[in-house]
């Protein structure tokens, strides 16, 4: 899976909540929606562009909701 094709899919997603005036309930969603509708592989391949420092153009919105749910977006896999 391309990253920069990853990381551009998320943020379109923060772009969409981040008119949600609660920011801790923009950040929920955008962690909802990713571990709705996301396969495993696409959500693993994400967290392996974070942990590579390839996802440098995330929304910080994206990346505060990825870094802040990450055990519940990716179970079973330990963070770096």
């Amino acid at each position: 899976m391309d990253p920069e094709n990853l990381i551009s899919m998320a943020n379109r997603i923060g772009q969409f909540f981040e008119a949600y005036p609660d920011r801790e309930e923009a950040r929920r969603e955008v962690a909802n929606h990713i571990g709705r509708f996301w396969e495993p592989r696409m959500r693993r391949a994400l967290y392996d562009g974070l942990d590579r420092g390839l996802a440098t153009d995330l929304l910080p919105l994206v990346s505060e909701a990825l870094e802040a749910h990450r055990a519940i977006l990716t179970p079973g896999v330990t963070t770096p």
